[in-house]
Order: C-alpha cells, then sequence, then structure tokens
C-alpha cells in the first residue's frame, strides 16, 4: 500500500475552455475568481498545446501520452485500444486507487481505462458517438453547425445539469474522504492517499446559460478583436470550413449573444470548481494535495470570424493550465515554456512517484518547478504538436517551436507564423523567400513519422469498422453501464 506521505491528486478536466477567457490569464471581464485563487496559490502554464482540437483525440492522448496518429484516435467515434496503458493504469500501479468523477468521452467496452471506479459517466452512448443525442429544443446547436450561433442566448444547457451532478457527487465524495480522515486521527490508523480525476463538459457549446450568469455579462460584452471577413482570401481550409459551418457571415447579434453566454458558462464552471476546492479546504485535505486544471481544448469564440475549435488558432488549440501543490510548487509563478497535454501525464506521474508510460512523449516540468530541484540547467525543448485528421481526407498537423508555429496542411499550402512578432496570426509568411528554412525546418519534423497517406488510408478502415460496430449497437442496444441521462427538456432557450 502507498505510504501516507505520498500526495493526493485532485485533477479537473473541462471541455473547450479558452485560455483566454480566464481572468488569470488576462481576461478583464471574466469572473474566474476560483481558478484565480488557484493560480495565485501555485503555478500558471502560459502555453500548452493541446494534443488535437477535438474532443476524444486530445483526450486519449492526455489520458496516453501518445501522439494521436500513434493512438490511432483521430475522430470522436475512434477507440481507443484497451492494451494502450493510461494515465490512470499508472496510477493504480503506484499502489492509487483512481477515481473518475464524469466526462471521459471514450467510447468502446472499455469504459475504466484504469480507472478503479466511475462515478456519473458521459451523457453519450459508451459504444457509438453522441450524434444521436436528443437535445431537444437545442438539437445541432452542440456541434460545429451556425445553428449554436443562431440558437444562443439565455436558458439552460444540458450540460451544465451535467456538471452539477458531477460536481454534487465529487463533493460527496470529499465530506466522506473528510470524514474518514478525521476518524483516523483519532484511531491512529492512516489514510490512504486519493486519487481523484474530474471530468467536466462545460464551457461546451450551446451557447446557452441559465439567466442569472448570463446577466453577469449581457450588454457588456464585447466584439472579438481578431477579424477576417470572408473572402478567397483565406486559407482553403478555414475558407471551405467556414462554408461548411454556415459562418461566411454571422451577425452582429448572433455573435454577442454567443459569447455572452460563453463568458457565462466559464463563470459557472468557475463556482462549481469553487465548490469542490471549498469541499477540500473545508475537510484539510488541501495540504498534502497536488490541484491541477486543464481543458482538453479551446473556443475560437467569434476570433478569426470562427467558432468552435478545429483548427490551429491560439484561441483553439492553446488550454489553460494551472497547477497547486502547497510546499512544494512556488506560488504565483507562471511557465512561459512551450507545454504540450502530454507533458502533463508526465508530470502528474512523476509528481505521484507512479511509473512512466513507457511509450509516452511526455516530459515532466516538476524540474522546471520545483524549489527543491534545481531548474536551472535543465534542457527544455520549447515544442509542441497537435492533429486534425478527418474522414474527408484532411490531414492536418501543427508544431509550435519556440517563437515559430507552422500548420501543415496536406495538398494544401501551409501557413507560418511568428506568434513574438505576430500573436494574433495575421501574418502568414509561409513561402516568403527570408523563411524559407525555418519553414523546411518545420515541415520536415511535422512529416518525422507522420504520413499523411497512410493516416487517410488507415481511416478509411476504421470508419468501415466502426460501422459495424454502430450497426451492432443500433439493434442490440447494449446497456450502457457509464452514462448520465441526458433528457431533450434540460436543452431549452428562455422565452
Amino acid at each position: 500500500m502507498p505510504s501516507t506521505k505520498q500526495p493526493n491528486l485532485l485533477y479537473i478536466h473541462s471541455d473547450q475552455h479558452a485560455t483566454a477567457v480566464t481572468a488569470c490569464y488576462g481576461d478583464p471581464l471574466v469572473q474566474t475568481p476560483n481558478l484565480d485563487r488557484l493560480a495565485k496559490e501555485g503555478v500558471v502554464l502560459e502555453n500548452v498545446y493541446c494534443p488535437s482540437p477535438l474532443c476524444t483525440p486530445s483526450r486519449m492522448s492526455m489520458f496516453s501520452g501518445r501522439f494521436p496518429y500513434e493512438n490511432q484516435v483521430w475522430t470522436n467515434y475512434h477507440c481507443l485500444d484497451s492494451g494502450i496503458p493510461t494515465l490512470a493504469h499508472a496510477m493504480g500501479a503506484a499502489g492509487y486507487q483512481p477515481i473518475l468523477f464524469g466526462r471521459m468521452h471514450s467510447i468502446g467496452p472499455d469504459q475504466l481505462r484504469g480507472y478503479a471506479e466511475r462515478h456519473v459517466g458521459d451523457h453519450c452512448s459508451n459504444y457509438t458517438e453522441s450524434s444521436n443525442v436528443d437535445h431537444g429544443e437545442l438539437q445541432g446547436t452542440q456541434g460545429p453547425k451556425r445553428i449554436s450561433l443562431i440558437k444562443s442566448g439565455s436558458g439552460q444547457n444540458a450540460y451544465q445539469v451535467h456538471d452539477e451532478d458531477v460536481t454534487q457527487e465529487t463533493v460527496a465524495y470529499i465530506n466522506q474522504l473528510g470524514q474518514r480522515r478525521r476518524e483516523s486521527l483519532g484511531s491512529g490508523k492512516a489514510l490512504e492517499p486519493f486519487c481523484l480525476n474530474v471530468g467536466l463538459m462545460l464551457p461546451h457549446q450551446p451557447f446557452v446559460a441559465r439567466r442569472e450568469d448570463y446577466q453577469i455579462y449581457e450588454g457588456r460584452m464585447s466584439m472579438p478583436k481578431i477579424r477576417q471577413p470572408f473572402s478567397e482570401q483565406l486559407h482553403p481550409f478555414i475558407y471551405s470550413w467556414r462554408q461548411e459551418a454556415g459562418i461566411q457571415t454571422v451577425t452582429d447579434a448572433e455573435i454577442l449573444r454567443a459569447r455572452t453566454a460563453y463568458w457565462a458558462l466559464v463563470t459557472r464552471m468557475d463556482r462549481l470548481i469553487g465548490q469542490i476546492l471549498d469541499a477540500l479546504r473545508h475537510n484539510n485535505l488541501d495540504q498534502n494535495t497536488l490541484i491541477v486544471y486543464m481543458s482538453d481544448h479551446g473556443e475560437q469564440v467569434g476570433e478569426h470570424d470562427l467558432w468552435w475549435k478545429q483548427t490551429f488558432y491560439e484561441h483553439s488549440v492553446k488550454v489553460p493550465t494551472i497547477l497547486s501543490w502547497p510546499g512544494r510548487l512556488p506560488e504565483g509563478k507562471r511557465l512561459h515554456q512551450v507545454v504540450s497535454s502530454l507533458d502533463l501525464n508526465a508530470t502528474l506521474l512523476d509528481a505521484l512517484d507512479a511509473p512512466a508510460l513507457p511509450n509516452s512523449r511526455g516530459r515532466s516540468v516538476l524540474p522546471l518547478l520545483e524549489p527543491t530541484r534545481s531548474g536551472q540547467g535543465v534542457i527544455w525543448e520549447n515544442v509542441a504538436f497537435s492533429e486534425f485528421c478527418t474522414d474527408d481526407s484532411r490531414q492536418h498537423r501543427m508544431i509550435r517551436q519556440g517563437e515559430w508555429k507552422l500548420n501543415y496542411y496536406h495538398d494544401q499550402p501551409v501557413q507560418l507564423f511568428n506568434l513574438t512578432e505576430d500573436p494574433d496570426e495575421l501574418n502568414d509568411l509561409a513561402g516568403h523567400p527570408d523563411y524559407t528554412g525555418i519553414q523546411q525546418e518545420l515541415i520536415d519534423r511535422v512529416l518525422d513519422g507522420w504520413d499523411p497517406d497512410q493516416i487517410a488510408e488507415t481511416m478509411r478502415r476504421k470508419r468501415a469498422d466502426y460501422n459495424i460496430i454502430a450497426g451492432w449497437a443500433k439493434n442490440t442496444k447494449p446497456v450502457d453501464r457509464y452514462r448520465w441521462q441526458l433528457l431533450p427538456e434540460m436543452d431549452y432557450l428562455d422565452k
């Protein structure tokens, strides 16, 4: 059994939270007092990139420490091989009993992925993608379509109801731990360390928030800063993506409603996180606990006249990440190195003295952070990758290396940005003769071990396999053991 000196872990993972829409990352409008307090007590990582700007591939890469192409998980219907060990498996191997509350967003018969227990579950089938979930009045608004902007505003988002249930279950469990701790102090029996992962849905669209939260920002919301009108001057992928999603043009009213609701959902998420953190402190369980907050990917919120994720622009591919560990990590520190979500996998295992995942690409950031370790002389390569691949033969991969970002689109022009000089990514330097060397260097790194033609063929085969599984699930109706029941009446707009 693990020693009582081993730390506890509380790892909170949200869905689609844009780094820029957090007060501790510089947003002057949004109210996120609980994340801000966590940041003040710990470390803010400024440049963390998700392995994919899409839910399931990003989460499965975070779990496994492997790139999407190594997991062969590029879409929300791809199933991670159950033979691949995860973060939870490694924690269990270290003697912990890892427990998950809420969202995992992994399909297939293995709904534990190394967790010893799972509570609440996902809102969609354990076996197939979630496109068949009935969102009632807001049907279709959960996906990347114009309707999510049209049907935006004040009302209720079922994902908030899900997260309220997740929060209630988590707080109740922490209170039980607190009671056990108090009993152990009286008996002299040591309390085993806990390992809790909380998966939230917010602030994922629908862009609909309860009136009390919506009114905080109503009439105060600004228009997006970075505007790129629809024209043939756009990159070919961005041009076609906006056509498919129906966002060639979006009305000011839709923009303001959707942004107001998104800011409100971020604030509601922060309040739910605050309930969990308060329970931890109330039960005196925070002193030997590493608390980690991060998201699976970002949200465009109208910047570049784009919405949702699915791109490599900073609002979509960068994720907020905060670590707090009293007595172990410095307070109020900001880490500026380029980091991947895969590195957070390695960091958590390092902190818990758990075995490293043998095929993980992750690197622990603890040597850069802990006062007890010497960060001087630590060699850290400022590099991160992200992938976005679809069944319609789109194979895209991004590399952030130092001040440079290159977006590779197979059979289409690349994009090249210098983020130091051009943080808004408006000046594409691809093809400029002064940057031929860095452009080719980054292309070579993107394609090293990553074959877009092979990926396209693999995805065709996986789609054919999935069609059989989907047909089986439709006809046999297997029991969803870990499922939260989303009801159509949970989604609505105020009249």
